[in-house]
């Protein structure tokens, strides 16, 4: 599966209202855009001098489908929206690991107490 992850500075000043607004359109995404496997968002809550203020990472099965979600016109509607209030926008797309090591193993039973030592 294709991640895209995308990290958002906000302007100042960008009310918690236009944040709301933000949350809420995302929110909705993935009832319009087929190709969108997962979609998760949110404020950031570790603040240091490196840290931005808001992600959304998208999951999609490659990038022929991350393609058409990025050129789909709701999307492009929310990234006019996200322009708006922000100062800077980072963008990474990759395939993300399987935890194939997990794959061969027999699942962690947490009712028997399996600490995970066999892993």
């Amino acid at each position: 599966m294709l991640n895209h992850l995308t990290l958002l500075k906000f302007n100042t000043p960008t009310t918690d209202t236009d944040i709301d607004d933000l949350a809420e359109a995302l929110d909705k995404l993935p009832n319009s855009i087929v190709e969108i496997q997962m979609l998760e968002f949110g404020r950031n809550v570790v603040v240091a001098s490196t840290s931005y203020d808001f992600a959304v990472w998208i999951l999609c099965a490659n990038e022929q489908t991350l393609d058409r979600c990025l050129r789909h016109t709701e999307y492009l509607a929310i990234m006019e929206k996200i322009e708006q209030l922000t100062e800077s926008i980072v963008t990474v797309a990759f395939y993300g690991s399987d935890a194939g090591i997990l794959r061969d193993k027999p699942p962690v039973n947490w009712v028997l107490g399996d600490d995970f030592a066999d892993l």
